[in-house]
């Protein structure tokens, strides 16, 4: 393993042990070079390593910190999506970490499986303070919402309930929200996908989910909610997709 492998693998370790918490500043690159014994372009590398995985964000004139993707799991800080309807948060399975960027569209399409979509909301919207904090960004920021239906061959599985910054992914279309807005971002902005936090849970469906969906109030769904990451550690979205399980195998809906 190259040294700034092991540098970055060691900060990693730290992050996920709790010995650096999230918002924690990290050292400055020269403390790191001292306690390393390596040079500032090392030490750089690996916080390139770290940015990518999703785990670092630099502040321009304040440093490089912690990123908090553990706010997905504060009943305090999340959208309303991710609470019961109660008020209460509802059965959590876990907090993952993926560098798969493939969406429901090119992930059901390679297996020769017609998606379409039903979109039900696109707007510009000033985003609710929870998913500003998802974002990094402020709630008087603005961030294109939609919801929409995921459907194969005609059969709807997943609601998506999403927000992504104007200012990272501008010139967002109704249009395309029909197709693969993955592909939007990456083959049209070229912009790089890098990572996701993702929390995957059980709730039950609302009245308007279950219309929309064709399925019965209270029928479990799988709720995933994500924040998608860039390769320079920026996010690029917030989204909550809940999938009727008995239609759709968890490889379906474990990307949106």
């Amino acid at each position: 393993m190259l040294k700034y492998e092991t540098i970055a693998q060691d900060i990693q370790s730290h992050i996920e042990d709790g010995a650096l918490a999230p918002n924690d500043k990290l050292p400055t690159v020269v403390d790191l070079c001292e306690r390393y014994g390596v040079s500032k372009i090392t030490v750089k590398r690996a916080f390139e390593i770290l940015t990518e995985r999703g785990l670092i964000a630099s502040k321009r004139g304040s440093g490089t910190y912690v990123k908090n993707t553990t706010e997905l799991f504060d009943t305090g800080a999340v959208d309303p999506l991710l609470m019961g309807e109660d008020g209460t948060r509802e059965d959590t399975f876990g907090f993952t970490r993926s560098d798969q960027p493939i969406g429901f569209t090119a992930s059901h399409s390679a297996r020769g499986r017609s998606v379409n979509s039903v979109v039900y909301d696109f707007s510009v919207t000033n985003p609710p303070e929870s998913v500003a904090r998802h974002l990094s960004i402020s709630p008087d920021d603005f961030t294109y919402y939609f919801c929409r239906v995921r459907c194969l061959e005609d059969d709807p599985i997943t609601i998506e309930y999403t927000y992504m910054p104007i200012d990272v992914t501008p010139g967002l279309k109704r249009d395309q929200l029909y197709h693969s807005v993955y592909s939007f971002v990456q083959d049209t902005l070229g912009l790089k996908i890098s990572s996701f936090h993702r929390i995957i849970r059980a709730v039950g469906a609302t009245e308007e989910e279950a219309g929309r969906l064709r399925l019965d109030a209270g029928t479990p769904l799988l709720e995933i909610s994500q924040v998608g990451f860039l390769d320079d550690g920026t996010p690029f979205e917030f989204s909550v997709a809940r999938s009727n399980g008995m239609r759709s195998e968890l490889r379906d809906v474990n990307v949106i």
